[in-house]
Formats: C-alpha cells, structure tokens, sequence
C-alpha cells in the first residue's frame, strides 16, 4: 500500500509520541526531511505525494534509531548553536541553547574592534570558540580539550565556520599544556554531580559523553580547578567566563572569590536562570 509525506509524518510522530517524546511533530519532520532529502517547504507542498519503499525504509531505520532516545542531532550529525550549524558526533556533548548565554556574556566583556586572544577550555565540538571567533573578526584563539576526538570535532567545525586559520587546539587536561596569557577565557565544564549521572534523561545519559558531564563528586571539582590556576593565563584585564548548573551560582562564585577572582557579571538562560558567570583576576 502506497504512503503519502503527510501519512508518513503522522506515523512517525505518533510513534515518537507513543513514548513521551516530547518533540516528536518536530523530531519526525527533521528525520523524514533527512530520509527523502527535501526541505520543510517541499515537505509541506508535496504532502501527497508518494513516498517510494527505499523511502520509507530510510525513514523507518531513523525512526527507530530516536525510539532509542537517541537525540536528532547525533542522528543527523550536526546541531544547530547561535545561528549557525555544527557538526556533532558521539565524542561531544550536544551544543544546546543554554550555553548561548556564554556567548552573550563573552561579548559583553570583550571589545570587536582590538585583536582579542580568547582560550576555550573543554572546547568539545568548538561550539564556543569558534562562535566567538565567527563573531569577533580580529580575535584568535586556544581550543584546549583533554579528548583527541574532541580537538578534530573543534577543528571541523572551526573549518566549516571558515575560523581556522585564527584557532590553534591544544590536548591537555585543563592548563596542564598551555602557554601564554589571554584576555578571555571561556568553558562549559562537566559540571552534573557524579551521582545524578544515572538519573539523567537517555538522551543525554546515554549519548552523551561521560566525560563531559561529570563533574565530580558535588559537581564543582572542574571549576576547582579552572579558579585554581586562571589567573597566571590572564592579561591585566582579562576575564574569565564559565556556564553553571542551574543552581550552582553562589558556590561557584565563592570558588572564584576564594582563588582572589572577583566576580563581574552574568548571564542568564531562557528559563532566568543564571546560566554564565564572568569574573576578573584581582590584580593589585
């Protein structure tokens, strides 16, 4: 029996439905645009029009493979972050939109007419630096990440964004292999308590790397180590800016006071929760 665009659809986002995918008219769309490759427009003119079996085969394997919680975006390879795409595979966490308020923050704290040398710590797909890069013409950057797959994800991309020529990566844990000093410094650490990991939705519990998740006992071991050392990598001036757990603001401020940073400013997330927190080196 023959099966239209819209028949198609519907299957896909009833069974989608079926197991609480909250997403699921969404989910379907992009799965069945990625099975017959065609836009949202063509899917919406040609709702009628005949899906062949190689089609519907296609569609169904996608389908199945989200029935898995396995998010959209490492089905289909790519995400979307701060108006531009980005590849994504299973070495990286997913760029999501609570980490735009990082880059709102950055470029609140930095100037787009001086060169700017920015370093990202746990730079993962590169969706920070090479964003910020995108935005900031005259900057250059350090993508540090303690993952070799990560780096070459970061490289992609920085590739993809045309800011390669403007980005060094760099393999180390932390600043463990890092030289020089910076006017920004940027990171979305693990920051999920080691013992909430589990209880963690599938999509993210299990396709998302562990790595950058974890972030310790009480969640707060990767910003230990960041406000440790920041403030031998800042130029007179710099700033640091971290994305924060919903609820981690006052601890992690208090880290960075304690290490002589001083805190400076703030971003909030969709939700109006503080989201990204920047502090500066109290130089004397």
């Amino acid at each position: 029996m023959s099966t239209t665009i819209a028949e198609a659809l519907l299957s896909g986002r009833r069974r989608l439905a079926s197991i609480q995918i909250e997403t699921a008219a969404l989910d379907a769309r992009l799965l069945l645009q990625e099975a017959i490759g065609v836009s949202h427009e063509v899917l919406v003119a040609e709702a009628n029009t005949q899906l062949t079996e190689a089609q519907l085969a296609a569609f169904d394997v996608l389908i199945a493979r989200r029935m898995k919680h396995e998010p959209v975006s490492k089905i289909l390879g790519r995400k979307e972050f701060y108006g531009r795409e980005f590849k994504v595979s299973f070495d990286v966490l997913d760029p999501r939109p609570d980490t735009e308020s990082v880059i709102e923050l950055a470029l609140r704290c930095v100037s787009r007419e001086r060169p700017v040398r920015i370093l990202d710590l746990g730079s993962g797909s590169g969706a920070i630096i090479c964003t910020l890069l995108a935005e900031l013409p005259l900057a250059t950057g350090v993508a540090v990440d303690v993952s070799s797959a990560a780096l070459d994800q970061t490289a992609q991309n920085a590739k993809l964004l045309g800011v390669a020529d403007r980005l060094d990566g760099v393999a180390s844990a932390w600043f463990e292999r890092v030289t020089g000093q910076f006017d920004l410094v940027v990171s979305n650490p693990p920051y999920i308590p080691r013992g909430d990991i589990s209880g963690l939705a599938p999509d993210v519990r299990d396709f998302d790397p562990h790595l950058a998740l974890d972030g310790g006992a009480d969640g707060l071991a990767c910003y230990r180590s960041i406000a440790q050392e920041v403030s031998g990598y800042l130029m007179a001036g710099g700033i640091v800016a971290v994305e924060i757990g919903a609820g981690q603001f006052p601890d992690v401020r208090s880290l960075f006071k304690d290490c002589g940073l001083i805190y400076t400013d703030q971003c909030v997330d969709l939700a109006g929760r503080v989201r990204a927190v920047a502090f500066k080196a109290g130089f004397p």
